[in-house]
């Protein structure tokens, strides 16, 4: 049910993307204490984005899930920050991220609703 969407102004490589898109599901399962059988993450670069007036390296993340709280927001815009800066060297101040809690009755998967 958690989904991550980055989306970011670098060319990021095949191989990259997979590196991060696994290391970023597998922590955001951690950090939300939720199964990793049910994040899905996405990660588009080559974006047209421009952030302070500059096309320098810059991060756009939306990150959707049932139960999300307000507490969760810091420790998890600190784990997102990081994987970005250390694995595509995207500054911290460079990045904004959107949380956003859903509702169960918001969330369809497998024929059904959460």
């Amino acid at each position: 049910m958690p989904y991550i969407n980055i989306r970011t102004n670098i060319a990021v490589t095949a191989d990259l993307k997979q590196k991060l898109l696994s290391t970023v599901s597998l922590n955001l399962a951690e950090e939300l204490g939720k199964p990793e059988r049910y994040v899905m993450a996405e990660l588009s670069g080559n974006a047209d984005l421009i952030f302070s007036g500059s096309d320098e390296p810059a991060a756009y993340v939306e990150l959707k899930s049932i139960g999300l709280s307000e507490t969760q927001t810091q420790p998890l815009s600190a784990v997102i920050c990081s994987l970005l800066r250390e694995n595509i060297g995207i500054q911290s101040d460079r990045i904004y991220i959107e949380f956003i809690d859903i509702p169960r009755k918001y969330w369809g998967w497998n024929e059904s609703t959460f």
